[in-house]
């Protein structure tokens, strides 16, 4: 049989971890929501490029200046796709952060989305594969 200090420590231990999880699930809603809002706008060296990528990947603007005209179009698409290139890899460090001051890096589900969102957005080599 239990006695009471035992009936003590199990009620306390249940209400410990009910906290944890409202807590946990708290920061999971901001941080799902703080990344939906991110939003990451990149511009070539030259300024010829300009590129804006919303939270999920997807290029919402781009912008190509006039002078743009006197250069090879195979120019212009290395830049389009430079720009995309760091667009993307400074949005993945953007989810990183936001994940870090929200549910942070060093557990499960911070290192989940993190890992999650790398892999949908950016590969290894940088190129942008999230819309394939």
């Amino acid at each position: 049989m239990l006695g009471d200090e035992d009936l003590d420590a199990a009620e306390h231990w249940v209400d410990n971890w009910e906290s944890g999880l409202a807590e946990r699930l708290r920061q999971t809603r901001e941080l799902s929501q703080r990344v939906s809002e991110l939003t990451v706008t990149v511009h070539s060296d030259d300024g010829l490029v300009e590129m804006t990528v919303g939270s999920s990947g997807a290029v919402t603007g781009l912008r190509l200046d006039e002078r743009i005209r006197r250069q090879p179009a195979d120019r212009t698409a290395e830049q389009i796709l430079a720009v995309l290139r760091q667009a993307t890899t400074e949005l993945a460090a953007q989810v990183a952060r936001v994940t870090e001051e929200t549910v942070g890096t060093d557990n499960e589900t911070g290192r989940a989305v993190i890992a999650s969102f790398t892999r949908r957005i950016v590969s290894d080599d940088g190129h942008d594969h999230g819309r394939r």
